[in-house]
């Protein structure tokens, strides 16, 4: 896999750099936020793993940029010092979609990264395509469209959509789809998968008027229900 590697400082960086080339992956190397916006192409890399604190622009402020401003749905590995649980909160809910405290651990960091190149070549659903009323979901490019119409939605939004239309009518516990999802363990906060649903449910239309609910259930999760029998 080739891989995007924003590090400031310089022995986690080669240590980092090696670890990841000695187990078949690219590595390309940037210390600087501004570097990294300058010179990296998201369709172009597998995976990036960001820093937090760095001079210049923060991996934050990274990430925003990745997400919000140029639409990459590149995987994000966060590495950082911070171990706070809002700090940890902060970065998956920009996007993010995993997140190690330093000093990493070389074997943890290369499972996850395997868990994350399993979890988007595999997807939640065996086909490339899957057209349901009025959305077209394209696993192979990581869209969806609505009428004909792209869909703007984060890596973690497409992820979630994925998750309830494959299993629609089931109820789908926060835990499971953080795990399934983001691949961590759930025990980090439940808020984080309140947002995104909410965020997806306004994006997607997800209302009985449009003939779809989205719905949480009260102590089990979330649950995707059509409303109409026929396709509008």
């Amino acid at each position: 896999m080739k891989i995007a590697l924003l590090e400031d400082e310089p022995y986690q960086a080669r240590l980092i750099k090696t670890l990841l080339e000695m187990s078949g992956h690219h590595c390309d190397h940037f210390s600087t936020g501004e570097e990294f916006l300058d010179s990296v192409d998201g369709d172009s890399y597998g995976l990036f793993i960001l820093d937090w604190e760095l001079p210049g622009i923060s991996g934050i402020g990274v990430l925003q940029r990745i997400r919000q401003q140029y639409c990459w749905q590149t995987p994000v590995l966060f590495t950082t010092t911070r171990d706070d649980k809002e700090d940890i909160v902060t970065a998956l809910e920009m996007g993010a979609d995993d997140y190690m405290v330093k000093p990493v651990d070389p074997k943890e960091m290369l499972a996850r990264i395997t868990a994350m190149a399993r979890r988007y070549s595999s997807a939640a659903i065996d086909v490339q395509q899957l057209a349901l009323g009025a959305f077209v979901i394209d696993v192979r490019e990581r869209t969806i469209t609505s009428a004909g119409k792209l869909v703007n939605l984060t890596s973690k939004e497409f992820d979630l959509a994925v998750c309830f239309f494959n299993e629609i009518g089931h109820i789908l516990s926060r835990e499971s789809l953080l795990e399934t999802v983001w691949g961590i363990n759930a025990d980090i906060t439940t808020r984080t998968i309140d947002t995104h649903v909410s965020r997806l449910r306004k994006k997607l239309g997800l209302a009985p008027e449009n003939g779809w609910q989205l719905e949480s259930i009260y102590h089990h999760g979330y649950r995707l229900t059509r409303r109409i029998a026929s396709d509008q």
